[in-house]
Formats: structure tokens, C-alpha cells, sequence
């Protein structure tokens, strides 16, 4: 019975133990936890970025919030597509109507008629006038590309035919469509709108 009551007191003693050593890690623990609190306190917090802030907003807002129902989370869903849907509305009403104002006020220019089988007409620099009753055309066009927005200038030749030998190199001259009269002249001087100084 001795030993039983020495065992007993062995395991009381050891128990005692047991929890003076857990009580002084708990309080080495908060005291280390109180320490590295303050020296955070004292340290400046690291700066966030807009989309960290946002994300720690977001978490505080819904972990503040009570809990819903599946049924009020999509009530809620629908209610906010309603009003953003009544907004792209407005939206769009404003942007028409800015169009319509826009486009009253700028008359849109009329396109070039010409008569059904009338012939092309075009006007460029005479390059060379060289040849008997033959002028050298060049026809100068800016055009903007459709996709990329750049103005892309090009130029091309054509041969046209002039009876009198009229134009000269550097004249500005209107030229005409007309049937092919040779194997390279497919135009015909109409007239000289400006010469060469």
C-alpha cells in the first residue's frame, strides 16, 4: 500500500510538473507574441498595392457581413444587373443622340455622279513630253489604310495621247478615258490646267 501511496505521489508530483512547465512556454509564448505585436506596432506597415487593398477591403467587408442564403445572394445578383443595365440604357441613349447631333451638323458631302458609260477623268504632273503626240502622266493618291489608320501615298504613270504637242514637263493637266490608241495610251489630253514656270 506504501508503494501505491509513493507511486501516487511520484505522479502528483510529475503532473505538477508537467503543467508549471506548460504554464511558463504558454507565458514565454504570449510574452514573445506581445513583444513581436509591439515591434510591429513600432515598425511602419509594408505599403500595399490598389489590388492587395482592394482584396483586404473585399475580405473585411464579407467576413463582416452575415450569411445568406443561396436565393439572396442571387436576388442580390439580379438587382445589381438591373441597374447596370438601366445605366449602359442612358449610356447609350446619350451616345445616339450625340451621333444625330453630330451628324446634322456636318452634311455629308455628296459622292461624285457621273453619267452611266462616261468616261474617267484624272488629273496629275506631266513627267515626260518627249515622244510625238504622247505625254507621261503622273497621278499622285493619298489614301488612309483601312486598318491601320497611316496615310499611304502612291503614284502611278499613264500614258496619254496629246495631238497638238500642247502640254510640256511640269504642267499640271486634266486627262480623259478614252479608246486604246496604242499599245501603252489608253488616255487623251482634255486640258492644261496649269503650266510650268
Amino acid at each position: 500500500m506504501a508503494e501505491t501511496e509513493n507511486t501516487e505521489e511520484n505522479e502528483n508530483v510529475e503532473a505538477t510538473e508537467a503543467v508549471e512547465e506548460v504554464e511558463a512556454t504558454e507565458a514565454a509564448t504570449t510574452g514573445e507574441a506581445e513583444a513581436a505585436e509591439e515591434t510591429e506596432a513600432a515598425a511602419p506597415a509594408p505599403a500595399l498595392t490598389r489590388a492587395e487593398q482592394r482584396a483586404q477591403a473585399r475580405h473585411q467587408d464579407a467576413s463582416n457581413r452575415p450569411s445568406r442564403t443561396p436565393e439572396e445572394r442571387q436576388a442580390e445578383r439580379v438587382e445589381r444587373r438591373k441597374t447596370k443595365a438601366v445605366a449602359r440604357r442612358r449610356r447609350r441613349l446619350q451616345e445616339r443622340e450625340k451621333a444625330k447631333a453630330s451628324a446634322t451638323e456636318v452634311p455629308p458631302t455628296p459622292p461624285v455622279e457621273r453619267a452611266k458609260n462616261s468616261p474617267k477623268v484624272r488629273q496629275g504632273l506631266v513627267v515626260s513630253a518627249k515622244p510625238d503626240k504622247t505625254i507621261t502622266v503622273r497621278i499622285d493618291s493619298a489614301r488612309r489604310h483601312p486598318r491601320y489608320e497611316k496615310i499611304v501615298r502612291s503614284s502611278t504613270t499613264l500614258h496619254a495621247h496629246d495631238e497638238t504637242n500642247d502640254a510640256h514637263e511640269g504642267d499640271t493637266v486634266r486627262i480623259v478615258e478614252s479608246r486604246p490608241l496604242s499599245r501603252t495610251k489608253r488616255w487623251r489630253l482634255d486640258e492644261v490646267l496649269e503650266r510650268a514656270r
